[in-house]
């Protein structure tokens, strides 16, 4: 029986509506309206509105859907504003509907390539747009980027974010962002061989601004680019021998901006390493910056500013590109402008956003590869966890404590909101490895009798593990508030609002709401397909709506393909 994908309006006509002024950075929404990722630019995916409430909740009921023809996964938050809901599905096809309707206004088909669809680790998703006064703009799999016209779906102009022909596997699976009007964009293919880099445009002429790698130039010499200045820092963390020369070292930033327009700083959240051993990638030398980091730059020029690294000398598979939330909280007596990340090696971490400086972090879920942080935050990473030939049980597992699906933070209840994964995985170092090119290159795998029957017995041990939960985290006291245990991973982003209410796809096939003190189910909604991708709430009419992308897909599906 063939499951659609749809992207759902759920709404519920009721009294008035009352708001809670945003926290933190400057918004770029208005209360009923959704014009970007994160909604505005703290990223805290916190709706102002309390039309729906615990109260009335179990009212809500579909006011619209629309079958989106795909059979792959469905990754993007819609945006909203002035009557309009803005979609866009896998092949980065763009659709803008009545959103009292659902009538579709316009279509805009790119004509992605389909043999890009090699290159995209985890299926040809796209995660969302961008706005920007009277135009959508799009990130394509094979590297455009396209402005097209509000109204009529009309391409404006469109740029480049990377060559045609290039030796690295690159692709755009991420939403582009627009900060004080530049567009920001990273790529993917870090699994494959890319070298990662962040590059602003012109949101008005798609001219570029600056560009800014994340690993050192194979061939040690300039590159021309903002991040020249520190390309010797960076070489310095790499060996001189290893296939980051030939692979670029990943650090790709998949799906992870933030932007603070006091400090006129956008934060990268950065990938995995290419090749994911460090044995071959860097003769098991080195931090190897800028691989699973956040590193801040100067929004005007792309000139960089801070760092800080989650996991040096990354070789599990570990991004630190998920949501970057921005948010002040009084942490030991002292009101402190934060970033929190719970990036997929398992902690949740508190940053200062001025200064990068280490406030504090925990683990939300089981893990074997921290033995605590040294006085300036750096991460103490067990030896044992330096895989070898033989296998070793490291968690979390490749597919992280909390992978791509959107996080929310809401300043009324302090906490933050995630889907949450426990896992394990059994890590070794494949002998005899050599790299294929523009295909999935990690150097893991046990070979010979005694690695292979180890593996086996670690995978057993690794299944007792696997857990998923909806997670209410308390970033200062760094500790759970509570959890909703949800089966399987792939469990979708999440959205808060000031009534109080946290809305999630599950694994269930269900988009539910539960309640952001105690996490109480309070209604849930069948939609045939797991809605992984986050999505919104707004304001029409005086009616409050609910939308949200459903079709199950993308990398948890692929891990998830053994479990039905």
């Amino acid at each position: 029986m063939r499951i659609p994908a749809i992207a759902a309006a759920l709404l519920l006509a009721s009294c008035t509506t009352a708001t809670v002024p945003p926290q933190a950075a400057a918004p770029v929404a208005e209360a009923g309206e959704w014009t970007s990722d994160g909604r505005d630019y703290s990223a805290q995916r916190y709706s102002p509105l309390t039309q729906i409430n615990a109260q009335n909740v179990s009212q809500l009921g579909l006011a619209w859907y629309d079958d989106l023809d795909t059979y792959r996964g469905v990754e993007a938050t819609p945006l909203y504003a002035d009557g309009v809901l803005y979609n866009t599905l896998p092949w980065n096809i763009t659709i803008a509907y009545d959103a009292r309707t659902g009538e579709r206004l316009w279509t805009y088909d790119p004509k992605v390539p389909r043999e890009y669809g090699r290159y995209a680790c985890c299926e040809p998703v796209s995660r969302g747009l961008a706005m920007h006064e009277d135009k959508i703009i799009i990130a394509t799999l094979d590297g455009r980027l396209i402005a097209l016209d509000k109204a009529s779906g009309e391409p404006v102009w469109t740029s480049r974010a990377f060559p045609e022909n290039t030796r690295y596997a690159y692709s755009i699976t991420g939403a582009p962002r627009v900060f004080d009007g530049k567009v920001v964009i990273g790529q993917s293919g870090g699994d494959m061989g890319v070298r990662g880099f962040a590059a602003a445009f012109d949101a008005e002429t798609g001219e570029k601004l600056w560009k800014f790698y994340l690993t050192p130039n194979p061939e040690d010499r300039p590159d021309g680019e903002a991040s020249d200045s520190v390309n010797a820092m960076m070489r310095a963390t790499w060996a001189d021998e290893g296939l980051w020369r030939q692979l670029g070292g990943g650090a790709n930033p998949w799906d992870s901006f933030a932007y603070d327009p006091e400090l006129n700083l956008v934060y990268v959240g950065t990938g995995n390493a290419v090749p994911h051993s460090r044995f071959y990638r860097s003769n098991n030398e080195g931090d190897n910056l800028f691989v699973c980091s956040i590193v801040a730059l100067d929004a005007d020029t792309g000139e960089y500013r801070w760092h800080y690294q989650m996991n040096p000398g990354e070789e599990w598979d570990w991004t630190c590109t998920q949501s970057i939330i921005q948010a002040d909280l009084e942490i030991d007596g002292r009101q402190r402008k934060v970033l929190m990340q719970a990036p997929k090696n398992g902690f949740f971490y508190v940053l200062d956003r001025a200064t990068g400086e280490f406030i504090s972090a925990e683990a939300h879920v089981f893990q074997n590869w921290n033995a605590g942080f040294d006085a300036k935050g750096r991460p103490i990473t067990r030896e044992s966890v330096r895989y070898t030939e033989m296998p070793v049980l490291l968690a979390p597992g490749p597919g992280g404590g909390h992978n791509w699906f959107p996080m929310a933070f809401s300043p009324r209840t302090g906490l933050a909101y995630f889907p949450a994964y426990q896992s394990a995985f059994p890590f070794a170092v494949m002998p005899d490895w050599a790299p294929a090119p523009l295909r999935s290159n990690s150097g893991w795998g046990a070979r010979g009798e005694e690695a292979v029957r180890r593996q086996g017995e670690l995978f057993a041990e690794a299944a007792q593990y696997e857990k998923a939960w909806l997670t209410a985290w308390d970033p200062v006291k760094q500790e759970a508030a509570w959890r909703v245990e949800l089966p399987r991973h792939g469990n979708g982003g999440v959205f808060v609002t000031a009534s109080d209410l946290v809305f999630e796809g599950t694994t269930r096939q269900t988009f539910a709401a539960f309640d952001a003190r105690t996490g109480e189910e309070l209604w849930s909604y069948p939609t045939q397909s797991a809605p992984v991708a986050g999505g919104i709430t707004y304001m029409l009419d005086g009616v409050q709506y609910v939308a949200v992308n459903a079709g199950w897909g993308g990398g948890a599906a692929q891990i998830e393909r053994g479990a039905g």
